[in-house]
């Protein structure tokens, strides 16, 4: 094994440790977008709406801890289930990681820079709208051609 390697090159997703794990959200908070689901096609649509806990100046949860609990159908990421999630972005450094590629330059764990992903336009800062401003029957006004 080689030690100069970073972890993430190096440790399995499933054998990560917890502060391993956490360090790999890059905080963009592309995860945290209201998606809709046809139920017929299972197509799923990308909107330009965060989950009421996402906070819209940093990008992170605002209650990390208790998400389930507030906000039941938030999925929890794991090693077992994130090569199911397609929805997930491709720039997600989980799914870079599951799938053998590498981290992006901006990524913070690259770039030594917390505001990297902000700074390099790929987090929702400034881009979206919280569910707490939107009803249910508006939120397919809120549809958006994103590639995540």
């Amino acid at each position: 094994m080689n030690w100069d390697e970073p972890f993430w090159k190096r440790v399995p997703l499933e054998r990560m440790s917890k502060r391993q794990w956490e360090s790999l959200c890059d905080g963009c908070g592309k995860c945290c977008l209201v998606k809709l689901e046809d139920e017929g096609s299972g197509e799923i649509e990308i909107t330009d709406v965060a989950c009421k806990l996402l906070d819209l100046g940093t990008c992170r949860c605002s209650d990390y801890h208790h998400r389930k609990r507030r906000v039941p159908d938030c999925v929890k990421l794991t090693p077992e289930n994130i090569e199911q999630l397609s929805w997930m972005p491709s720039t997600c450094a989980y799914r870079l990681i599951a799938e053998g590629r590498s981290l992006h330059d901006w990524h913070p764990l690259i770039s030594g820079d917390p505001d990297s992903v902000r700074k390099a336009g790929i987090s929702l800062h400034g881009k979206v709208v919280s569910e707490r401003d939107v009803s249910d029957e508006g939120l397919m006004d809120h549809v958006v051609d994103w590639t995540l």
